[in-house]
């Protein structure tokens, strides 16, 4: 049977599937506590003490007990598919959340490549700039250069950048 959801078709048994499944899943979560290992012993104990203990005529269950084999055999044959069931649902989970975590570590991996190949592209690139260690060596050794050219003479015997004294006329300033 299927039915119509804002647009889009939802079958109903898919629902009934998952309430049942969570049905399963809490049950099968029960079963594993202490809680329901207690209440089942006092059922049993109980069970035993009645039909052991009380008059002839209330006992419905004489000492064999089989009808309490058989309503524990019962308990049984629902709980094994039920916690089967729910094991299933969890490792479904299991392999959505295995998937996802593969998914995410790709693109984590995928990212970390990039990032690498982009400081690889930097550091190479940061190679061919000239960097302020570089740019002061070379200014200090043009200040140098410059230093020495105003300190040598000229080959004329003039100084390069010296002041003038005289006019070219010959008359002082």
């Amino acid at each position: 049977m299927r039915r119509n959801v804002v647009g889009r078709t939802v079958s109903r048994r898919s629902s009934d599937d998952d309430r049942f499944g969570r049905f399963a899943e809490q049950f099968a979560r029960f079963m594993g506590t202490a809680r329901f290992l207690i209440y089942m012993t006092l059922f049993v104990l109980v069970w035993i003490g009645w039909n052991a203990l009380a008059p002839e005529d209330w006992r419905f269950d004489d000492y064999p007990f089989i009808f309490l084999t058989l309503m524990l055999s019962l308990q049984a044959s629902y709980a094994a598919p039920l916690i089967l069931l729910a094991q299933n649902r969890q490792e479904t989970r299991d392999r959505v959340v295995a998937e996802q975590d593969r998914s995410s570590a790709a693109k984590q991996q995928a990212d970390m490549e990039y990032l690498a190949r982009e400081t690889a592209a930097l550091r190479m690139a940061l190679g061919e700039v000239a960097t302020r260690d570089f740019l002061r060596s070379e200014l200090r050794g043009l200040l140098a250069d410059l230093e020495e050219r105003d300190a040598a003479p000229d080959t004329e015997g003039d100084e390069v950048h010296g002041p003038r004294d005289a006019d070219p006329d010959g008359a002082s300033a």
